[in-house]
This record gives structure tokens, sequence and C-alpha cells, in this order.
């Protein structure tokens, strides 16, 4: 994949495809795909969708981490997927939407660490898969949470269900990731 880049304008029309996206889909309608951009939304790329309600906790957040079919269809996939599919919470209400604040993250794709002390805070989203078991965090989440490396990786263990310092351990597999993170918040 290219080094991707984005201009407000084409964030803009990103965040405003994701809400036209999740509208349609109350009325079993699909939105004409988003086209352009360079081709950069024709490329196999990977994104994550999270939805924020008025007072900021999350509504849903939805995407994948590998990257298996291109952006513009991922990003509707994972719209729909945050909004109506997320298994912790409820299917969105229609009277919810206009409330709601849309993040969208575009992601590089995963690489293998060596050691724990390469994920650096509030740069790299950090994977864990250890003993059957996977979980993820984006990176804006440790900084969100005021988390340090230590607390973001036993977080990490809590969310896959494991021991709270498995990530020590020798058969724990760490990747990072780096992502393009922005949100209806930041734009306007």
């Amino acid at each position: 994949m290219q080094e991707m880049t984005f201009t407000p304008e084409e964030k803009r029309e990103i965040l405003t495809f994701v809400r036209a996206t999740v509208a349609a889909e109350f009325e079993n309608k699909k939105v004409k795909p988003l086209s352009g951009m360079d081709g950069k939304m024709e490329q196999i790329c990977s994104c994550f969708v999270t939805l924020h309600s008025p007072g900021g906790g999350l509504r849903g957040c939805i995407g994948n981490i590998g990257a298996f079919e291109p952006l513009n269809r991922n990003i509707a996939h994972n719209a729909v997927n945050a909004a109506f599919r997320d298994p912790r919470f409820p299917r969105l209400r229609p009277e919810e939407l206009d409330a709601l604040e849309i993040e969208v993250s575009i992601l590089t794709p995963a690489r293998p660490i060596a050691s724990p002390e390469e994920f650096i805070i509030g740069e790299h989203g950090i994977i864990l898969q250890c003993r059957g078991r996977s979980a993820v965090f984006l990176p804006q989440v440790a900084p969100e949470q005021g988390w340090d490396r230590e607390e973001t990786l036993t977080n990490l263990c809590y969310k896959a269900g494991l021991p709270f310092r498995a990530w020590q351990s020798e058969d724990a597999k760490l990747s990072v990731f780096t992502a393009i993170v922005f949100s209806e918040k930041e734009m306007n």
C-alpha cells in the first residue's frame, strides 16, 4: 500500500459518506460507493469506524486489521457494522444518528515487533495474539484513556480474555500499525 494522505476536504467527504451510509441503512437503501481521491478509495486497505454518543462515550466501533477489500467498501461495511452489529451495543436507532460523532481510522498494514518497547503510545495501534486469542487497540485509545505502555498492554490482555501479564509470556506476539484518524469533531 502506498503512503496515503487525505486533505481536509477528502476527510469531510469520507465522514459525510459514513453518515449517509448509516442513514440509508434505516431505509434499506445503499449509497453510491465513494470514489476518486486519486484512487485512494480503490486501494485495498482496512479501517475502523467509531461512533461516539453525545457525551463522548463509545456507541459502536467495528473494523478490520487485515486489508482484503477496497477502502471505499471497507468504510461502508464498517459504518453499517459499527451502527448495527457491534455486539456490545443495541442497534442504532434513527433518532440517535444526528447526535452521533463519527470517527474514521484508516490503517497501515501491521508489522510484528520483537519487544514491547517498540510500541510507541499515541503513534502505534497494537495487536496482541496469545494462546489462541487476540485483541487490538487503535492508536488513539491509550492516550484517550491516559494509559502508559504497561497499562495499555495489561488492558489489551483483559480485552482478549487473557491473564493481565500474558503480554510478557513467550507465546505472546505483538504487532503495531499506524492510522490516519479523523472525526467530525476535529473537522468542524
